[in-house]
């Protein structure tokens, strides 16, 4: 069986690992080899699935537990098993509290705890949600690794193309590039920035809930923090706005002040291929299956979206049905 997947995000790489793994031969296209321009890589790289149930369905959270064992099998060495903490300022001790009733998995502590979980915001909040089995990796980093091992696996990668004889499988990966010609699939706008700061240190992923500025921050080490929250409808993809790079250097100061002294290094926007649930979707069309839909899951929900088309590939063609 020879396929052919369209589109190396991070949904299409899962996806040949996957099948690969199944013993399939696989061939991946990408008009950007460079992954410029594709979400997976302006994402955060987080493994939150308790955290992103608050304003998640709960598919999100059943079928992303798994993202963390998967990438650690796959990448090894590549996940931080730190967990996630969840502050939030005294006046907005409310929405804390609400953020906790649409979630699970997270201890409540108290500011002792925060200090000795990151020393950095010491005496900076009162109370905090603890989610420890969480987890993040560098998605960029994920992103050139995942590839460079597929190719060590065989896997051929080859520019764009519009010839898919030959090939007893075709998997659509494209993501945001297939909104206008998937019926139901929008664009959610995400933006980013990376900043560098050698007075702040951090150990895991910190949300800062805010009614109206939302944030989170991501460490990458060496003192570089990503920096990303917005969800913009629209499948605009140009770049970051004043008011969106305000609002989120106002956050992270909020956070800790010493990010006002910052080095802001990159500001990136990326389109999030969404349905209107927010959930991914398997569709086929004889011998062609589309994974799409992914919305701000990518890394958390890749694993178990490309497990299963793998599967059902694999299926119809035991079958003999297409592919």
């Amino acid at each position: 069986m020879r396929a052919l997947i369209k589109g190396a995000g991070v949904v299409g790489l899962a996806f040949a690992h996957e099948l690969t793994a199944r013993g399939i031969e696989v061939t991946v296209a990408e008009r950007q080899p460079d992954f410029g321009g594709a979400a997976s890589w302006f994402a955060g790289g987080m493994l939150a699935p308790w955290c992103e149930r608050e304003s998640a369905e709960e598919p999100v959270l059943t079928r992303g537990i798994a993202a963390i064992d998967w990438w650690n099998r796959v990448l090894p060495g590549e996940v931080s098993r730190n967990g996630t903490l969840v502050v939030a300022p005294p006046r907005d001790a409310g929405e804390l509290k609400r953020f906790a009733s649409r979630t699970s998995g997270f201890e409540w502590i108290d500011a002792k705890a925060i200090a000795a979980l990151e020393p950095a915001l010491a005496g900076r909040f009162r109370e905090a949600l603890f989610f420890p089995g969480e987890a993040h990796l560098d998605p960029r980093r994920a992103l050139c690794l995942l590839r460079q091992k597929l190719v060590e696996r065989g896997v051929a990668l080859i520019g764009e193309t519009d010839s898919d004889g030959g090939y007893d499988l075709i998997a659509d990966c494209r993501g945001a590039a297939r909104i206008n010609s998937t019926a139901g699939l929008r664009g959610v706008r995400g933006e980013m920035l990376y900043l560098q700061s050698n007075e702040v240190e951090l150990s895991r992923p910190v949300r800062l809930i805010h009614p109206r500025i939302p944030l989170y921050i991501v460490p990458r080490g060496n003192g570089l923090f990503m920096c990303g929250a917005t969800m913009i409808e629209t499948d605009d993809g140009g770049p970051i706005t004043a008011r969106s790079l305000m609002e989120l250097l106002n956050a992270a100061y909020a956070l800790h002040p010493a990010f006002g002294e910052a080095r802001l290094l990159e500001t990136g926007t990326g389109i999030r291929p969404a349905f209107a649930d927010n959930l991914p979707r398997i569709n086929r069309a004889g011998n062609t299956i589309a994974l799409n839909g992914l919305y701000r899951h990518g890394f958390l929900l890749s694993p178990a979206l490309a497990e299963e088309a793998a599967d059902l590939a694999l299926a119809w063609n035991l079958k003999g049905d297409a592919a």
